[in-house]
């Protein structure tokens, strides 16, 4: 699905929340952390990534419009702790206690570390996979990374590895 023009009052409302999570993460810090970059170029079923480095947040915006004030409330938070855990205490664990204690503590947010959103629209080719306790889709990339032997997965419910479904054929 080709990414969909946003319309300027979602675009408001995504720096809305970013300023004021910001401001909010700022007053309780006693910082004055920059705003980051905000740009709507994330593919595939992420919802987002924060950028460390070049301190950005990229948003799905067909994620974005299917899901829009949800979309405002969980993932523009979510994305913008990444970048305030990076600068407030370095480079630590990605969904670890300092972003657990930012999300909740800092920014009044609950600490999800995936999105909930239907994914079926930004799903390209996937390869199902399973768990004990549900069937996985990974990606293209990720997929041929486990044919290669460099990456092995696990179900963020259960833990376990994940392995082929060799009963459901390929999409």
């Amino acid at each position: 699905m080709k990414a969909p023009r946003l319309p300027i009052a979602i675009q408001q409302a995504v720096m809305r929340c970013l300023r004021e999570k910001l401001q909010q993460a700022n007053s309780h810090l006693g910082t004055h952390y920059p705003e980051p970059k905000m740009v709507y170029q994330q593919r595939g079923t992420a919802a987002g990534t924060a950028w460390l480095e070049s301190y950005e947040i990229r948003l799905n915006p067909v994620l974005l419009m299917e899901n829009q004030q949800a979309f405002v409330d969980e993932v523009v938070p979510h994305e913008l702790a990444h970048l305030l855990v990076w600068k407030h205490f370095g480079r630590v664990a990605p969904h670890g206690r300092e972003w657990k204690w930012m999300m909740e503590t800092v920014l009044g947010v609950p600490a999800r570390r995936t999105h909930r959103f239907e994914v079926d629209s930004v799903r390209k080719n996937t390869f199902p996979y399973r768990c004990p306790c549900q069937q996985h889709q990974l990606t293209v990339r990720r997929h041929n990374r486990v044919l290669r032997g460099e990456a092995e997965y696990r179900c963020t419910h259960c833990g376990q590895l994940l392995k082929p479904d060799v009963t459901t054929p390929c999409n």
